[in-house]
């Protein structure tokens, strides 16, 4: 079997255990830089003087552009070298955090925003393709995306703890420049630890009008669903997103059909595990997905925690998926993929049912049962959904099934987002504390109903897939 790295001096292999720190600790920093952001929010607004409208953008334009770029950023790891792509996309995220950090107006921190949106779709991708091709399929690559996952988990709850303290401390910017030596030394450890990328043996063609349309057109519909909420689903601007994102996407598919070397080979959703794992990731971010926000919304406006109490509650179910995530690995790999799906879900929907009571409580205490048994079940999910995806797709093809995975979690969340926050604001009228927790206790319940319809999903997978370890990725 062809592979992406050159081989090992003497034939030693790569030294798994130290790329796999050096992987989870990338997933890390991904998860932390998602969270980081949203408690300094006021402060970067107050100290640069731009008003709360024009503050959701430090949000917004990491989430658009990353979304946008994932297929480029999956194919490029393919093409380009899954390590380089790696390395380059921390130097991305180093440069722009720094860039952040030394902002003197909102515009520079909006474009260092958008510039790290773009490095998170070089990471995610390659990462992921990393794993898949340098760890055997089966338990070997199981354990390994349960340790990216629970990596993954604790990046956001440190993301929105260290962002509480340094903003507190230190002041804004702080949350910018913590980005730059830990990325940066990952990016130099990557050049010594993990296997260098092969020379290309065949030459392949980069599909740049399928890159361009892909981009434009997934950033556009991204942007419109992220925008809809704030703007209104009528705005002008709003609607000619979906458009233009329509028309892009049509081409696209025009462009792909008819390539030699496609951005998207769609002969990539033959594969059953693939197709069903996207399904299920789609279904997990639109509905575990969402429930971070509803908390975050529940504990700082109708319980009035700060941003570092709110942190700090959030430390109960990250633990939980952290936990979930290694129980994921361990019963896919005694059960299967679709075993382990289902249990999650399972788990999922009982203990989502319970936190929607939680919400409908007084205090914090009534939602830790819920938070506990969802969580086990959201992290359980997380991990066997991507052993899903993974299953089955050639090593040289890695990078773009995970840019399509990854783009999958991003509109899935978007659209998860859209729909239930429309539906909280509908079900929650008026403007008391007990509407808006009324409102978010129906929301969560839908929720629940959501990851039902992912478990019925699940069961198209084949019994005991991922549970055997089949022919290796590629060392």
């Amino acid at each position: 079997m062809s592979t992406s790295y050159a081989p090992a001096p003497s034939g030693v292999r790569p030294r798994l255990g130290w790329i796999l720190a050096l992987l989870a600790l990338a997933q890390l920093i991904y998860g932390l830089d998602l969270n980081i952001v949203y408690v300094a929010l006021p402060d970067i607004g107050t100290k640069l003087g731009f008003p709360g409208q024009t503050q959701q953008w430090v949000i917004s334009a990491y989430v658009v552009f990353a979304g946008g770029f994932l297929l480029l950023g999956g194919r490029a790891a393919d093409l380009l070298g899954r390590r380089r792509i790696f390395v380059l996309a921390l130097a991305l995220y180093a440069a722009s955090s720094l860039a952040g950090g030394l902002a003197g107006n909102s515009t520079v921190v909006i474009v260092a925003r958008a510039v790290q949106g773009i490095g998170g779709a070089l990471l995610l991708p390659s990462t992921l393709a990393l794993i898949n091709t340098l760890f055997d399929e089966g338990p070997q690559r199981n354990r390994a995306l349960a340790v990216w996952g629970g990596a993954g988990a604790s990046g956001l709850t440190i993301g929105a703890l260290l962002g509480g303290v340094l903003t507190e401390n230190l002041g804004w910017r702080a949350v910018f420049f913590v980005n730059v030596p830990l990325a940066g030394l990952v990016a130099l450890a990557a050049l010594f630890v993990i296997p260098r990328d092969a020379a290309r043996g065949e030459r392949r063609r980069f599909d740049l009008g399928g890159a361009l349309s892909a981009t434009a057109g997934v950033t556009l519909l991204v942007f419109g669903l992220v925008q809809g909420p704030e703007q209104g689903w009528g705005d002008p601007v709003v609607v000619g997103a979906f458009v233009l994102a329509a028309v892009l996407l049509a081409v696209f598919t025009i462009i792909e059909a008819r390539s030699a070397d496609p951005l998207m080979p769609f002969r990539l959703f033959r594969n059953r595990n693939l197709t069903i794992g996207i399904t299920v990731i789609f279904i997990y971010m639109a509905t575990f997905g969402v429930l971070p926000y509803f908390l975050t919304v529940l504990l700082q406006r109708v319980h009035t925690y700060s941003a570092l109490q709110t942190g700090l509650a959030f430390l109960v179910p990250s633990v939980a998926i952290a936990a979930g995530t290694q129980l994921g690995a361990r019963l896919t790999t005694r059960i299967g993929t679709r075993g382990a799906l289902v249990i999650g879900f399972t788990i999922g929907v009982v203990g989502t049912v319970w936190l929607a009571f939680g919400f409908d409580a007084t205090g914090y205490p009534q939602l830790v049962p819920g938070l506990v048994i969802s969580g086990v079940g959201q992290g359980i999910v997380w991990t066997a959904m991507w052993i899903a995806a993974a299953t089955g797709t050639a090593p040289r093809e890695q990078g773009i099934a995970n840019g399509v995975a990854s783009t999958t979690l991003n509109i899935g969340n978007a659209i998860g987002l859209a729909v239930f926050t429309a539906v909280a604001t509908a079900a929650g009228s008026g403007s008391s504390e007990h509407a808006s927790a009324d409102g978010e206790f129906f929301v969560v319940l839908l929720t629940a109903a959501g990851m039902l319809v992912g478990l019925l999903v699940s069961l198209a997978l084949r019994r005991n897939s991922g549970c055997e370890p089949s022919v290796p990725s590629g060392l």
